[in-house]
């Protein structure tokens, strides 16, 4: 008998008021020893998963009392939020909590309605390591000041004596004890002004593995650097046909290739993907770290790769005139974008030119040294150009919402200090690549969905009702009408509300603002869709040197369908285990866009730090009770904190979003565009403050 779902079942009733663990007993005719066993199991397991949960010796279902698990955010003011999936609750007090704890906490019920709650207790701890500068003055003791602002215990460190230290030493500490805190410094990572140490602290505060075990090495010894004819076996071999790499010029790991030819009725499109899978087995030394790190992290000193760089700069990557294991997706596409018929199979390739995006955007452009360089290519790219457009027009019609967000590159000088932030550039190559492998993804996602292989899919979910209906009311501020129904959502929708506002100068704001309420895409064992892209099937095919999901897809590949079908054991097996996969893969790259976020905010403030006092017109991106944010146009985004706002008292005004002068009635709102002055920047504190001008 399944006694837990029958528990479940009776604490759900609006009838039941909590009963004691013998009353509940009671409810159920426990025959013998075993029943009673079977039904003491369900119900710990209940409690130790805090679904059940025990108050005053009665027993009540965990949410419909409003107790909840949860992750916390901590604010460095003391107050912070508990989130999961569709809850995000202001709790007041922090205290003895850190960032990214996961806890267990309860709704108050007298502020129900303003969905406020208090911390039980902390289940777990996320943070294992600090970083931060070591304090030394004569005659006192040594001082640790962690990095992060979250912390807001002292930290005490038990092994001083350990290492030779000096005033604003780096230091790594592991997390010893928790209440109180308490550590022990693992590493000396440099002097604080050292180049290229304030990146390092911030990867390591992420707990970023910079470096690879051991036991990855000693497999890395045995790949071979080219490809042998054991290698070849059972591949394809397309090494006679005009296949190019086209990436940035500081690209080393080039892990897709492509090749196109016209048919009678349209295009063939050969998507060519390094078979990394090949490499990397399951269960080896390098499977296990890949699964450990689930992608690679670009921040803008350098990359942490998710492979050795044998790997991911070498033998994996389609570097031009060698020969390369790969997977191909190969397409015939007809002039309205659809797909005719595709083969999926195992290859060998031998690209012929390594091409850059700046390069192919001047031969687009009819650069005559470019054209006349790549005269052997002008075809090719006319023929790239030309599908690239029929295949983005299909996927508009099914509602591919392009947010045509900015996007900030900070450059650096040799010494590691930011000096300039400039717009990245977007070119018509870039688009291609991104319409080619966005096809290839999808026709690999209905394959495998079709075929009802085990696959991990890059899942995109509709945007919560209460966030969307929040986006409706800023659009209306903004003079746009949303046409339909926020309940069911159509990416066709926002895709028209943002062609719309592309003819206001608000648009930055509208874009951010409907980016920002839409789900997170996330990996899953099931194929959900993509809302963003409009389409029923999707997954990430393209990307193996840099994404672990895109190692499991090839990996499947590889056993369902270029090799013996399993059996059904095995798939169950398999789905299962994608299952498990696809969380740690969402939580990598959660922790890895929150690495690069952190270091750009840091960067930028850094650049700022030498433009105090320079003034500058930027568009009002967001309004909170204590001042609004300001985004520049080169992205450095800065807060007009409410009490540098000399002229009058302003109240906050939660309909509009907007900040209210009592006198004078100015209003401050998103979309508008002011001007300000730089009168503050901390790179350590990763802020930068302006005062409107």
């Amino acid at each position: 008998m399944d006694y837990k779902k029958m528990l479940t079942d009776i604490m759900s009733s609006n009838k039941y008021h909590g009963k004691t663990l013998d009353n509940l007993k009671d409810m159920f005719d426990l025959k013998d020893a075993k029943e009673f066993t079977s039904f003491m199991k369900a119900v710990n397991e209940g409690l130790n998963e805090y679904e059940f949960i025990e108050v005053n010796h009665k027993i009540y279902l965990a949410d419909k009392i409003g107790y909840f698990k949860g992750i916390v955010k901590v604010n460095p003011k003391g107050f912070g939020f508990v989130e999961n999936d569709d809850i995000h609750c202001y709790v007041a007090d922090v205290k003895n909590v850190l960032d990214g704890d996961e806890v267990l906490a309860v709704f108050t019920h007298e502020k129900w309605e303003q969905m406020e709650c208090k911390i039980v207790r902390v289940l777990s701890h996320h943070l294992k390591h600090l970083v931060g500068n070591v304090k030394m003055a004569h005659g006192k003791s040594p001082k640790f000041l962690p990095d992060s602002a979250l912390i807001l215990d002292n930290v005490r460190i038990l092994n001083w004596k350990d290492f030779k230290l000096v005033n604003d030493s780096k230091v790594l500490v592991k997390i010893t004890k928790y209440e109180p805190l308490e550590g022990k410094i693992e590493k000396v990572l440099g002097y604080k002004y050292d180049p290229g140490v304030d990146i390092s602290a911030v990867l390591y505060e992420h707990e970023v593995h910079l470096e690879f075990n051991q036991d990855v090495e000693k497999e890395i010894n045995k790949i071979n650097d080219h490809v042998s004819a054991k290698d070849k076996k059972g591949r394809e071999d397309l090494t006679h046909e005009l296949i190019i790499t086209i990436d940035g010029e500081d690209s080393r790991d080039l892990d897709d290739a492509v090749s196109i030819s016209k048919i009678e009725n349209g295009y063939r499109l050969g998507v060519h993907i390094a078979d990394v899978s090949y490499y990397v087995t399951k269960n080896s030394a390098l499977d296990k770290e890949a699964y450990e790190r689930g992608t690679s992290i670009y921040v803008c000193d350098r990359v942490v790769p998710m492979l050795p760089q044998y790997l991911s700069n070498g033998i994996c990557s389609l570097n031009p005139h060698v020969e390369r294991c790969t997977i191909s997706c190969v397409m015939d596409i007809d002039l309205k974008g659809e797909v005719l018929s595709y083969r999926i199979f195992p290859s060998i390739i031998k690209t012929t030119e390594r091409m850059t995006y700046t390069n192919v955007n001047k031969i687009i452009h009819k650069d005559e040294e470019m054209c006349q360089k790549y005269a052997h290519l002008l075809e090719m790219v006319e023929d790239m150009l030309r599908l690239s457009n029929i295949i983005r027009k299909r996927r508009e019609r099914l509602g591919y919402i392009d947010f045509d967000t900015k996007e900030g590159k900070i450059v650096l000088d040799k010494k590691g200090r930011a000096i300039d932030v400039v717009l990245r550039e977007r070119g018509e190559s870039e688009r291609i690549i991104e319409d080619f492998m966005i096809q290839a993804n999808e026709v690999v996602a209905t394959h495998m969905k079709w075929l009802e292989i085990p696959s991990m899919y890059r899942i995109h979910e509709q945007p919560d009702v209460k966030k969307m209906r929040e986006f409706v009311h800023i659009a209306q501020l903004n003079g746009l009408k949303f046409k339909g129904s926020v309940q069911n959502v159509h990416p066709l929708q926002c895709q028209q509300l943002l062609k719309e506002a592309k003819k206001k100068p608000e648009y930055p704001v509208i874009s951010t603002s409907l980016l920002r309420c839409m789900a997170k895409a996330k990996y899953d064992a099931k194929c959900l869709g993509h809302f963003g892209l409009g389409l029923s099937e999707y997954l990430h095919f393209t990307s193996p040197i840099r994404r672990y999901p895109d190692l499991v897809v090839h990996r499947m590949l590889r056993k369902y369908c270029f090799h013996e079908m399993p059996n059904e054991a095995e798939i169950k097996k398999d789905e299962g285990w994608i299952e498990k996969a696809a969380l740690q893969a969402s939580d990598m790259e959660r922790k890895a866009i929150e690495c690069e976020r952190d270091v750009d905010d840091m960067k930028k403030a850094e650049y700022m730090e030498k433009h105090l006092h320079e003034k500058y017109e930027g568009l009002i991106s967001g309004v909170t009770k204590f001042g609004f944010f300001v985004e520049l146009d080169n992205t450095v985004e800065g807060l007009v904190h409410v009490s540098t706002l000399s002229d009058d008292h302003y109240d906050y005004e939660e309909e509009t979003r907007s900040l209210i002068g009592q006198r004078n009635k100015k209003r401050f709102t998103m979309g508008q565009r002011v001007k300000v002055k730089c009168i503050g920047a901390s790179r350590f504190k990763k802020q930068v403050d302006f005062e409107l001008i």
